[in-house]
């Protein structure tokens, strides 16, 4: 086992130690070298030795401008030493991505919806295993350094980004997060198969604005909530370093967070691989949209010193990331020892990769045989079919029956399937409708269930017309009718539509020049196939073009689609020049869909979400319902067929409305890849009895959230952990075709044990949650916590003992009175069930921990300690480290519980900056006892702080909450009374 390397140490060559080792005799390298090179015996290239050995070799056989060259994401070859290219970052969230065809896995949501990591490491496995079958051809541009999986906790679910993590509640982040991470570095933190980067440290859960924005991430929140989903999978060598976040966190760009050194490099004794997002350094300089530098020097220089190794900009061009740190050397804000550390971090995992290693090491033999391989489709089936979610099953109304034969399939979603950004390219797709009738062995019913329409220019009845073949043509006003002048009108919700040509099957996009009928799907990063049909109050209607790049601040043209050339290609014009336009119904999507169904054993009908429009990164959902008209086909259909079951296939929790009501049978499924067909059909016919169980609260209404912007779990009650409001589905939530009873829990060594006996008739899942409750405490605790939870297999009729791991240690939360976590003496709750709000057997346990005493405001306490608060913002006490408290407004105010202040006539004294004012110190509310004011002459910066003081009345003695009121535009870092 090797040991930690400092971060912060200057790498020196072991002389006598290297001396030595070159006797050992010459290894061969890994892949194809100059030969002078080759035949080199470089202790670097010699697995014999010890890794931090082999980096500090290498590393002393670097020039500064090689080692330089390593810190941009694209390393060039160093041929002199036969070392080849090597690129940070292949996207490896649910399979391959963008390397081109390969084994595509349910979204990571849908991942974690199995509740089983042992399934989930098998994915990672597979996905690392098909990472080094590319690698084997390793041309530009492919490595070994993955960027996934992503753990930021899904803490509001109308984040665009849901689909590419795992769970609100971090723990279960963090177990997903342990498994995959394990299955693609292979489990030997030594012999790495992949080296994994979870994204995005750290509180990135907005779209929104995310460069500028400012995560508020108070000392508990940062500890109990934020760090928690990070953690555990760098302390289990899970995963090989971080990628830092756009935003900013409590007024830092999370660029330079010293947390990135502080804290991520305590967590393992293992070297550590911490990158950039993309383009996030320009985002720090005055150019940026964060202007935190100046310059490119000075904002390279601090990531470096916050724990940034390699920088993601300017795609394959480093020559600005080099000059930049040469440029920083050179004045002075670096010293070469910076650049070896975050060097020797690259150069580590490179080592561990087996780059060095003859035939490339213990995984080198990887080829590309395995992708897309058998065994991955099998496995991509079972992990689709497990990771769905019986949401709903009255009478009985799923598995459907073996006598049911004559099936319909209808709905947007029902004979498609949809990627996201970050999927892989499928190799095949087997649709819903696909799977079903695999299922049967006979061909189903099918409608999509959408609109057929013609757009007719109301003032020169001349229609929209598109172009025929499959690349299509520039949309034109014509006299033409027929299929080329006939749309299919998607409706994704928020007044979002696609309109899909009928002569040809393409998708319409704006090409930055024309709108032409040419995509096979929307995608891209614009989205350029969206539009919106704007009803007028003449029954016309006109048509806006809705491409995400509408939405950036430098868009200026205009956004209506008109006659824009002599030959009447259609093109962006004024609103006032709009055409106006009939929309003559060629065929009723719902009807056709309730001519489908009717009469048939059964309606499935499949809604749901388009992945590129309904949330994606840099944009955050509107609303979490389904689309107007995709709810009205449901209703049509269920009226149509009483034997109606619904598929809802997206990513995100849904507000469904009294649809939930009116159906007999929800199925819950995320895109889960080429294999959903297959996998919904197994569920549906009772092939695979469902298990897979909620990650996430699934709210009634948008009005359960406060703003998406609003970090504070515990102050604004958010996830199941502090919801007290009533769910649609709560967290942990499933059905099966079985049913489960539950023992008494009982305490054994090292936690509980339950039994749990499967008393329906078929074999099936159940996923037992442990939960916790403290039933008081000196803060506010969570209503329910996850703890332990295990999926256990049992036969009809088995009954198994299920142990759940729970230490003492495990209820503990931070204490911020004494920057320490804690567990305090007092009676827990110990609950167990199928869901959060389904539990089985409880019982008690009494915690022999510790009293949280009075605080001692006699020590200098940090004023980000609050206990409560209103009208403030966490801010960056300097641009290098700290968090200091600033007021938003006048009367703002921070509350400090509980404190112990002597027997009167102390002094207050704090630490401010920024704007003239006051700093009031009261007893008992915002509006209590005034004992003292301490009078703030102003700073004239934010990061000049000044010494004020104030003497307190004689009232400020005893236990007492004190409150400290401020001005507008004051920051406070520390204070005391004394």
């Amino acid at each position: 086992m090797k040991g930690k390397r400092n971060s912060r140490r200057p790498r020196t060559t072991l002389v006598l130690a290297l001396t030595l080792v070159v006797g050992l005799g010459a290894t061969a390298p890994a892949t194809a070298a100059p030969a002078a090179a080759a035949g080199q015996a470089y202790p670097f290239r010699d697995p014999r030795l010890p890794v931090d050995r082999r980096v500090d070799d290498l590393l002393s056989r670097l020039t500064l401008d090689e080692k330089v060259s390593l810190l941009h994401q694209w390393q060039p070859a160093i041929p002199r030493l036969g070392i080849q290219a090597f690129k940070t970052g292949t996207e490896a969230l649910h399979g391959v991505a963008w390397l081109g065809e390969a084994t595509v896995f349910p979204q990571a949501v849908g991942l974690a919806s199995t509740w089983d990591p042992a399934l989930i490491r098998r994915v990672g496995s597979a996905v690392g295993d098909e990472t080094r079958g590319f690698q084997q051809e390793r041309p530009t541009g492919w490595g070994l350094n993955l960027w996934a999986p992503v753990v930021n906790p899904l803490r509001d679910p109308r984040w665009g980004r849901n689909e590419e993590g795992y769970s609100e509640d971090p723990y279960l982040t963090s177990s997903m997060a342990t498994a995959y991470g394990t299955g693609l570095t292979g489990g030997d933190p030594e012999h790495l198969k992949t080296a994994p980067t979870l994204k995005h440290f750290l509180g990135n859960n907005n779209e929104a604005d995310r460069t500028t924005t400012s995560s508020d991430l108070r000392p508990r929140v940062l500890k109990e909530y934020e760090e928690q989903a990070f953690r555990p999978a760098i302390e289990a060598d899970a995963a090989t370093g971080v990628m830092s976040s756009y935003n900013l966190v409590n007024g830092r760009p999370a660029t330079v967070n010293p947390a990135l050194d502080d804290d991520v490099r305590t967590w393992t004794s293992q070297d550590l691989l911490n990158v950039t997002d993309a383009y996030a350094p320009n985002n720090l300089i005055g150019t940026g949209s964060q202007k935190y530098y100046a310059t490119l020097p000075e904002g390279n220089a601090a990531a470096l010193k916050a724990g940034i190794d390699s920088f993601t900009t300017d795609d394959t061009n480093s020559v600005p990331t080099t000059t930049a740190v040469k440029s920083a050397l050179a004045d002075g804000l670096l010293k070469e020892s910076d650049v070896d550390t975050a060097a020797g971090h690259i150069l580590d995992i490179r080592v561990r990769l087996g780059e060095f290693d003859p035939g490339g090491g213990k995984y080198g033999s990887i080829d590309k045989s395995v992708v897309n391989s058998p065994a991955h489709q099998k496995l991509a089936r079972k992990a689709a079919a497990d990771a769905a979610v019986l949401l709903k099953n009255a009478g009985g109304a799923l598995p459907l029956k073996d006598s049911v034969k004559d099936v319909a399939v209808v709905g947007p979603l029902a004979d498609t399937l949809y990627t996201d950004w970050y999927s892989g390219t499928l190799p095949y797709a087997v649709t819903p409708k696909a799977g079903i009738a695999a299922r049967l062995g006979v061909p189903v019913t099918g409608s999509e269930g959408v609109d057929r329409i013609a757009l007719r220019n109301t003032a020169s009845g001349a229609y929209v017309t598109a172009g025929t073949d499959a690349d299509g043509e520039a949309l034109k006003e014509s006299a033409g009718g027929g299929t080329a002048a006939q749309f299919d009108v998607f409706d994704w919700g928020a007044g979002i539509v696609t309109l899909r040509s009928a002569a040809n099957g393409r998708y319409v996009g704006y090409n930055w020049s024309d709108f032409v009928n040419d995509q096979v799907q929307p995608n891209g990063w614009f989205v350029q196939q969206q539009f919106a049909l704007e009803e007028q109050a003449d029954g016309t209607c006109l048509l806006r073009y809705a491409g995400y790049e509408t939405r950036e601040p430098w868009w200026s043209n205009p956004v209506y689609l008109g006659p824009a050339g002599p030959d009447g290609t259609l093109g962006l014009v004024a609103r006032s020049e709009a055409a106006h336009y009939a929309k003559d119904v060629v065929r009723s999507g719902t009807e056709e869909a309730v001519a489908a169904v009717r009469g048939k054993d059964a309606a499935v009908v499949v809604v749901g979400s388009m992945p590129a429009i309904n949330g994606r990164e840099n944009d955050d959902r509107e609303d979490m319902g389904l689309a107007p008209s995709q709810e009205a086909l449901v209703e049509a259909v269920r009226e149509a067929n009483p034997h109606t079951v619904v598929v809802v296939e997206n990513s995100y929790p849904t507000t469904l409305g009294a649809l939930q009501e009116k159906v007999p049978a929800l199925l819950w499924t995320t895109h889960a890849g080429q294999e959903t067909g297959n996998a919904l059909a197994d569920v549906l016919f009772g092939d695979v009895n469902p298990a897979g169980r909620l990650t996430q609260t699934w709210y009634r209404s948008e009005a359960d959230l406060p703003s998406i912007l609003e970090y504070d779990t515990i102050k604004y009650d958010r996830t199941y952990q502090y919801f007290k409001g009533d769910p649609l589905y709560a967290f942990g939530h499933g059905l099966s075709y079985s049913s489960f009873r539950y023992g008494q829990v009982r305490r054994v060594d090292g936690g509980y044990e339950v039994a749990v006996t499967n008393t329906g008739s078929r074999a099936g899942d159940e996923v037992v949650q442990l939960y916790t409750h403290q039933r008081a405490s000196r803060d506010k605790q969570p209503l329910k916590q996850l703890k332990a939870f295990e999926r256990v297999s049992l036969r009809p009729g088995e009954t198994r003992t299920v142990r759940l791991t729970l230490r003492e240690k495990d209820l503990a939360h931070w204490d911020v009175t004494r920057s320490k976590w804690v567990v305090e003496s007092g009676t827990y709750d110990v609950l167990v069930g199928a869901s959060s709000d389904d539990i089985r057997s409880r019982t008690s346990l009494k915690a022999a921990g510790e009293t949280i005493p009075a605080r001692d405001l006699s020590r200098t306490t940090r004023a980000e300690n609050f206990d409560d608060y209103e009208g403030v913002r966490l801010v960056d006490e300097s641009k290098a480290r700290g968090t200091a408290v600033g007021a938003s407004r006048d009367g703002a105010w921070l509350k400090f519980a509980d404190s112990r202040l002597g027997t009167g006539g102390a002094k207050f004294a704090a630490r401010v900056a920024g704007a003239a004012g006051k700093v009031e110190v009261r007893l008992g509310s915002p509006s209590g006892t005034l004992v003292g004011t301490a009078t703030v002459s102003g700073t004239g910066s934010v990061y000049a702080y000044a010494e004020v003081g104030a003497s307190l009345s004689a009232a400020a003695k005893g236990r007492q909450d004190v409150y400290l009121v401020l001005g507008d535009g004051m920051r406070l870092s520390t204070f005391t009374i004394r």
